[in-house]
């Protein structure tokens, strides 16, 4: 039987989705990036009025690895061909903003600094104001390639290769405020900021969350704890499987996590519970994103490669579903 709450979108990519993010204002518009080459810009409908549509289209020359929203009707994008490229969603116009020596892996915009931050695998940040004349205004240097970065108030979290963490302050971007090493004995797959700028968690390719906090007084880092999850007994044996993506709620502070496991949980990281398991999904979440309101959850899912070729032929195609959210998403003492 159907999932009442649960909506897939028209026109996916056909290849792996890379990233999904909602508009920072419109809790209906939807942006995903795929290694099919394309940005896609969506609006999500409501079974009772609009149906959800693809709006736009951007393509790309090569994989796209990440993209973001500066506002409603801009955003950029990035990927393996090492350029960051603006996108005006009401006329599909693409521009080149600037460029780095290797795969843009990740991007942030602050809307106070009206500033994008890139990352890339060439070992540096980069700080673009997109209306200058020369765009890009700072490069920062980091000791790793970059695998993912995310942000929140002024705290940038900088997720690299040799399991090493920086945190940056967006108004200083030319030292590190903190270097970390991470929690997790694996490489490190995926981030996200809390809601409540207190901190982020970070998760592994060997099914483990790292909850971590921004102050360094030792009774916050007493806080910081991990976990084992996305992981499967299949007779008697733990199978362990990738964290993908991790995403904070934007009012209850609780997070999600999907996991090539084909599953999507929601954590009270308070309480250190799981609130709720969604059914199982036909193929590995890549990628998920809350909307600004906290009304529903995109998810990205389809092959992501973890088998290599032979794993595409057995679960070929890939789906965009979006779920209306209830109390699940709300932890169990909240007063509000």
């Amino acid at each position: 039987m159907a999932d009442p709450n649960y909506a897939i979108l028209p026109s996916p990519p056909f290849d792996t989705i890379s990233s999904i993010q909602y508009s920072p204002t419109d809790p209906d518009k939807l942006l995903v990036s795929s290694w099919d080459t394309s940005v896609r810009f969506y609006h999500v409908g409501d079974p009772n009025g609009k149906p959800s549509e693809q709006l736009a289209k951007f393509e790309h020359r090569a994989a796209i690895l990440t993209s973001c929203f500066s506002d409603s009707t801009h955003a950029f994008s990035g990927g393996l061909d090492a350029t960051i490229r603006h996108l005006e969603i009401g006329t599909e116009r693409i521009s080149t903003v600037g460029s780095h020596t290797d795969a843009v892996s990740g991007m942030v915009y602050s809307d106070e600094s009206n500033a994008l931050v890139s990352a890339s695998w060439d070992c540096s940040l980069r700080l673009w104001d997109p209306r200058a004349a020369t765009p890009q205004q700072a490069v920062t240097t980091t000791p790793e390639r970059v695998y993912c970065l995310d942000m929140t108030n002024h705290n940038i979290v900088v997720a690299m290769a040799s399991r090493l963490f920086n945190i940056y302050d967006i108004r200083n971007m030319a030292t590190p405020a903190q270097q970390r090493e991470s929690s997790l004995k694996y490489m490190t797959r995926s981030l996200a900021c809390m809601s409540d700028g207190q901190g982020y968690a970070t998760a592994s390719v060997e099914g483990r969350i790292a909850v971590e906090y921004f102050d360094p007084s030792p009774a916050a880092q007493a806080k910081k704890y991990a976990f084992k999850c996305h992981r499967h007994t299949v007779d008697d044996v733990d199978q362990v499987y990738p964290v993908n993506a991790l995403a904070f709620h934007p009012v209850y502070n609780t997070f999600a996590s999907a996991g090539s496991d084909a599953t999507v949980s929601i954590w009270d990281h308070k309480v250190k519970k799981r609130l709720r398991q969604y059914p199982k999904f036909g193929n590995p979440v890549g990628a998920l994103a809350f909307n600004c309101d906290g009304t529903r959850l995109a998810v990205g899912v389809g092959y992501n490669w973890d088998m290599g070729e032979k794993g595409m032929h057995e679960k070929p195609g890939t789906e965009i579903g979006v779920r209306k959210l209830g109390d699940e998403v709300k932890p169990k003492n909240w007063t509000g």
